[in-house]
């Protein structure tokens, strides 16, 4: 007899639902990470990170940045990247999901209202349920009918400041939210735009500095830039307002308990942060690759209509999804396959991402041989 049988028979189900998940070695060409100008294991962070520790940078924080975790490194990425991003302060966290956590737990008050994109990250969903804001969501990248809910609850006589959460580029779907019309509504309705620039930075908008730049200096305006995916580190910067970023040093359990990123790290983001002003071809590589791919995947396997790195491939069914995926694993293409609860139900897909990791003969060769896959009714 087991010992955990309800979680045995939980996991018996997600098998059986083609749902289960376990953690796979890298293997392959990438298309699956989200190193999308490839720095992660370039000879730029390698020696950035060599002339760190050489200049005496600590590997480890020791404690929370309230405490003795608070690193020469950690202020001066934080004043480097509020200029570069045009704010007038910035917060390095963790993570991106920490982050929104912290924002969404922490900012809105519990009579303000969290006004969502039904697509918008885990992560900000998480925040929300531990903040105390009411919480009200809109179709996907659909302005007017935002605009409707906010209307909606004006008239049910909720007062309380309006947060509008969006992603910039969706990871799921890749596509891009109509950022001019979302600032607008904010303007009009007194609202925050809090814009997750996760992946956009790096890829997206004048010098990879993200879709929200032309209007991140405004005081309503809160972006989040992750720094693991096109910045090749991890961690994540928190972008606006002096008062918005002291609230998140004063009540943010998710920064005022955690241990802070270690000094190291935050040298590594310097670094790649410069490299977008000092190497503007990391990003018009990128581009060009994913313009390959974007021509590739009509030419061979009919696919259109994307506006990113990300290229969506909806199978639907959960288990036709995974043998797809696995058959393209075989082939030596690194392409995982995606299910409920990340996406909505009946619409389980490939997540394709391009990355300059990969040549475009590569990419070619990978829809290729997809094409083939998609026709075939056995896989």
């Amino acid at each position: 007899m087991t010992a955990f049988p309800r979680h045995e028979g939980a996991l018996d189900q997600l098998r059986k639902r083609s749902r289960y998940r376990s953690l796979m070695p890298r293997a392959g060409h990438d298309f699956a990470s989200n190193d999308y100008l490839g720095l992660a294991g370039s000879d730029l962070l390698r020696k950035a990170a060599q002339d760190a520790l050489s200049r005496g940078v600590p590997v480890g924080a020791g404690g929370s940045r309230l405490l003795r975790g608070n690193a020469d490194e950690h202020a001066l990425l934080e004043s480097e990247a509020a200029a570069l991003f045009g704010t007038e302060r910035a917060l390095f966290m963790g993570g991106g999901f920490q982050a929104n956590t912290a924002i969404f737990s922490t900012l809105p008050g519990h009579e303000d209202i969290v006004l969502y994109d039904e697509l918008i990250h885990a992560s900000a969903h998480d925040g929300m349920h531990l903040g105390r804001a009411i919480r009200a969501n809109f179709k996907h990248n659909n302005v007017a009918e935002a605009e409707r809910v906010i209307l909606s609850l004006r008239d049910a006589g909720h007062t309380g400041r309006i947060w509008i959460a969006i992603e910039t580029v969706y990871s799921m779907d890749g596509d891009l939210a109509p950022i001019a019309d979302f600032v607008a509504l904010a303007d009009k309705h007194d609202a925050v735009l809090v814009a997750d620039e996760a992946h956009a930075t790096g890829l997206h908008g004048s010098g990879g500095l993200g879709l929200m730049h032309d209007y991140a200096h405004k005081p309503n305006i809160l972006t989040l830039h992750t720094c693991g995916k096109g910045l090749g580190v991890s961690g994540a910067l928190i972008c606006g307002h002096a008062a918005l970023i002291e609230t998140l040093i004063n009540k943010a359990r998710a920064f005022i308990y955690a241990t802070a990123p270690s000094p190291l790290n935050a040298a590594l983001v310097r670094a790649a942060l410069r490299s977008l002003a000092e190497t503007p071809d990391l990003q018009h590589r990128a581009q060009e690759t994913v313009a390959h791919a974007h021509k590739e995947a009509a030419r061979l396997c009919g696919l259109t209509g994307f506006q990113s790195q990300i290229i969506p491939v909806i199978i639907g069914d959960d288990a036709r999804t995974m043998e797809i995926a696995a058959a393209l694993q075989a082939k030596g293409f690194d392409i995982r396959g995606i299910r409920p609860p990340t996406v909505p139900r009946g619409t389980s897909r490939l997540r394709v991402s391009i990355t300059t990791n990969v040549t475009k003969e590569t990419i070619t060769q990978m829809f290729t041989d997809l094409a083939k896959l998609l026709e075939r009714a056995d896989v």
